[in-house]
């Protein structure tokens, strides 16, 4: 092999690194107990959870202290999917498992508070612990009974955490929305779902300014017949509205929380699709699946324990929010940042890292390639000499950002860009402690997942773009869609390409040395005289010159059988699309990518659209441009600024109209 197929790592972790790793104590623990192989790595450990799918989790459920409160038949009581049995038997309780620090650490502060001020507030076990027993009796008393529904319209605070381990402990079933989303987009989610209590705020602050969303919240309490109770967190010092119940109040007491002990697969939250096209899917995780797969993601793939502190940059609108909550699982210190990503001025999660002396610093791709764009000198202005980790997501970290991060951060510094998704509140590939970071690349399927790259044919690719799969189980696949009593929209979502394999809507390439690069969506790839591409190559080609702020490139089927293939480009302020530019981007892609990238047209828009969660819309603007109407093609509640759909509305009225 020629050093150019095998460029040396951009990090390598040093012996000691590896040694104190929790996987690699979590390896030879396995070895011992349940015949895992003591030799050959994170490769061969990975290989037997993926080939010893029952054992390997047997152990993690060993490994991490799991209290089932009465046991388990069998691990796996059947493997086939959707509808895979995990642990059927089995009783416990997520937020017993959360609060399990509060016995021997009280006074260690659990949750810190940043507001944009950049100020924390601690919160310790004990006190999170004493909040959780107060409105889980108060829950009860409201006659909020497993199964129930509780929804937070809540901003990312400590209130929000203590409403989801409360509604857990009780054995309700957790959702929320952050409260950016309109009435129209709320309702879109909780009238699925019909909560029976509403945790509200009267508003949040953003960018240096407060939002009052006390109209919004009527409309909701109008609008959600099944409400009971409506509980007012006074975030912006609002007085409760007429018929609800102040925070202060339901969260005074002193009662021992009580925790429901519920079957493995009882609901414990529901998490929504980004819902762009159609309602979004409501999906809904298990107890018991969130539980093993959060401790194995969180303990052993973000090696995160109790010394830890883990700030990821998040909204309750988001998986991310949940998965950081479960950072509570290994002891961990969980980081709670409530505003603007770049208030008052774009390097502000570097400070709030810095203030919360955070371990683990989790961000958006685009985030890094901001600060990278805006000249932000992390390491230089801030000490981050805790932050042992950088992880990414939200969509894949260019080169250049793992080459900034390197550069601007720490040498030494592990970059963890992972990818997963909502549909597993957890990741497919990404993080591993023990394992070199090459450029671009993702380092590698995390362990229990049987994740591979697909041809249409369902043959398995090494070193070729094809479809993301994992054709195992992992235990925090949804138990079902809400409002799906056959299963057939759950089917559909991930089951009809390959019959009993899970098809997840990415290109991805597997190299042969087993690491992970992600191309972007599947279901909006630009396909041009019959080789696929990935639309997130483009865009990080694109968006290094200096006069690209955003990109969005689209690849059209034509009646006539042509292709079109236009690049849309939202410019930083003062940059003209001159034929100079045109060129320049042309050019670009031509010369990292290929002649076949080059698109047919470079055109001009006055921003982006993107979904709440800030993903890039690809799909809806792609049927758009097919003549779909705007109502039909998109969702209007999904869309962070629907005006900017109507440019794409207008472009393909025009092309379709005779010259």
């Amino acid at each position: 092999m020629t050093s150019a197929a095998h460029p040396a790592p951009l990090w390598q972790p040093d012996a000691d690194r590896i040694a104190v790793a929790r996987i690699t104590r979590f390896q030879t623990w396995a070895a011992e107990r349940h015949g895992a192989p003591a030799e050959g790595g994170y490769a061969a450990l990975h290989r037997w959870s993926v080939n010893e799918l029952e054992t390997f989790w047997q152990a993690v459920a060993e490994w991490f202290d799991i209290r089932f409160s009465s046991p388990y038949e069998r691990v796996l009581a059947d493997p086939g999917m959707p509808g895979a049995r995990w642990f059927p038997g089995a009783t416990l309780n997520y937020a017993e498992h959360a609060l399990r620090s509060a016995e021997g650490r009280p006074q260690d502060p659990a949750l810190l508070h940043v507001d944009e001020a950049h100020e924390q507030t601690p919160i310790s076990w004990a006190e999170l612990r004493r909040q959780v027993g107060a409105l889980a009796a108060e829950l009860r008393a409201l006659g909020v009974r497993p199964g129930d529904r509780v929804s937070g319209y809540l901003p990312n605070i400590p209130q929000a955490v203590t409403a989801l381990l409360a509604t857990a402990a009780v054995g309700g079933v957790w959702t929320s929305c952050a409260p950016d989303f309109g009435a129209r987009s709320v309702l879109d989610r909780f009238q699925q779902v019909e909560p029976v209590v509403l945790f509200t705020v009267d508003g949040y602050r953003y960018g240096g300014k407060e939002h009052d969303r006390t109209g919004t919240v009527a409309e909701l309490r109008g609008e959600l017949p099944t409400l009971r109770a409506v509980i007012h967190i006074p975030l912006l010092g609002t007085a409760a509205p007429q018929g609800a119940l102040d925070w202060s109040t339901v969260t005074s007491g002193d009662a021992e929380p009580v925790f429901e002990q519920v079957p493995f697969d009882h609901p414990l939250w529901v998490l929504y699709s980004s819902g762009t096209t159609g309602l979004p899917k409501a999906i809904v995780q298990s107890q018991g699946g969130i539980l093993l797969e959060h401790f194995k993601q969180i303990g052993l793939h973000c090696d995160l324990g109790p010394e830890d502190r883990f700030f990821w940059y998040t909204s309750t609108g988001w998986m991310m929010w949940n998965f950081l909550v479960s950072g509570l699982l290994t002891g961990t210190t969980v980081v709670l940042y409530d505003g603007s990503p770049g208030y008052p001025d774009t390097g502000a999660q570097w400070r709030i890292a810095e203030r919360t002396g955070a371990t683990l610093f989790g961000t958006s791709a685009a985030y890094v390639m901001a600060c990278r764009k805006a000249g932000v000198h992390p390491s230089r202005d801030h000490d981050l000499s805790r932050i042992a980790c950088v992880a990414t997501t939200g969509s894949p970290l260019p080169p250049d950002g793992f080459r900034w991060l390197h550069d601007e951060v720490a040498e030494d510094l592990w970059i963890a860009s992972v990818s997963g998704g909502t549909d597993v509140c957890s990741c497919f590939a990404g993080a591993v402690p023990t394992l070199p970071v090459h450029i671009g690349e993702l380092q590698a399927a995390c362990l229990g997942t049987d994740l591979q790259s697909w041809d249409p044919h369902g043959k398995p690719l090494i070193g070729e773009v094809g479809e993301l799969v994992v054709t195992n189980p992992m235990p925090s696949m949804p138990v079902r869609f809400w409002n799906d009593p056959d299963g057939s929209r759950y089917r559909d979502s991930y089951f009809e390409m390959f019959p009993g394999v899970w098809r997840h809507g990415d290109w991805i390439t597997i190299t042969d040395r087993g690491s992970v690069v992600i191309h972007g969506r599947s279901d909006s790839t630009l396909n041009r005289q019959g080789v696929r591409m990935g639309s997130a190559d483009i865009y990080e080609a694109v968006e290094r010159l200096p006069e690209i702020k955003e990109s969005l490139v689209i690849g059209l089927e034509e009646p006539n059988g042509g292709y079109w293939m236009p690049l849309f480009v939202h410019l930083v302020e003062g940059a003209v699309l001159d034929e100079g530019l045109r060129t320049r981007i042309k050019q670009t892609i031509r010369e990292q990518l290929s002649p076949r990238h080059v698109p047919d047209e470079v055109i001009e828009v006055p921003g982006i659209p993107h979904t709440l969660t800030g993903k890039r819309i690809e799909v809806p603007v792609k049927r758009l441009l097919q003549g779909t109407a705007l109502a039909k093609a998109v969702n209007p509640g999904s869309v962070d600024n629907l005006d900017l759909l109507r440019f794409y509305e207008d472009l393909a009225r025009t092309r379709s109209s005779p010259h």
